[in-house]
């Protein structure tokens, strides 16, 4: 089973901040979601915990997992450039991100969901079959992204309906679906 998790509350999320790779650690209230996490699996035997390379990830992976996270650059966040930091209402949007027009630095669209798919597929190849257990703690962004690779990506483009909250997980089995995604 894949247990693919968003990490926990950080002061920006409190603060209705853009979180890229500029972003914070856990605060308290992030530390006890991860706490929380861990209980609600406390069931489950992980074999494998990845980790984008975002302490607010990594941090949220090894409280939840007990184990040290084995970090995979494709699962960094999506770079937002300039736009880091800025809060949701001052940020001007293109579609789902950042105008890069107005800011520079933000990444492609088609080439982050390329390094994430790389990452699951890479994932599938390698386990598909298996009975393993396997902890991938990312953020708003990695973590919709993997799951519209479960799910397929929406008309509309917008990856983060797949997306938990804050210290929560959603849960998928390679076996169990039909992938409908392409980038």
């Amino acid at each position: 089973m894949i247990y693919i998790v968003r990490h926990g509350q950080t002061d920006w999320n409190l603060e209705g901040r853009l979180q890229g790779r500029g972003g914070l650690p856990l605060n308290d209230t992030g530390r006890n979601q991860a706490e929380q996490l861990r209980e609600s699996l406390k069931n489950v035997k992980f074999d494998y915990v990845f980790s984008s390379p975002q302490e607010r990830a990594v941090q949220t992976a090894e409280i939840a997992s007990g184990m040290q996270a084995n970090v995979d650059q494709r699962l960094d966040v999506f770079d937002l450039g300039e736009a880091d930091g800025l809060t949701r209402a001052e940020v001007k949007l293109a579609g789902m991100v950042p105008d890069s027009n107005i800011y520079s630095g933000v990444e492609d669209i088609r080439a982050f969901i390329g390094r994430v798919f790389s990452f699951m597929k890479e994932l599938e190849t390698k386990f598909i079959g298996e009975e393993v257990n396997i902890m991938i703690s990312g953020h708003r962004c990695t973590t919709g992204c993997m799951g519209a690779y479960f799910e397929g990506i929406p008309e509309d483009g917008n990856l983060l309906r797949f997306s938990s909250d804050n210290g929560s997980f959603k849960s998928y089995s390679f076996k169990n679906y039909n992938q409908v995604s392409q980038v």
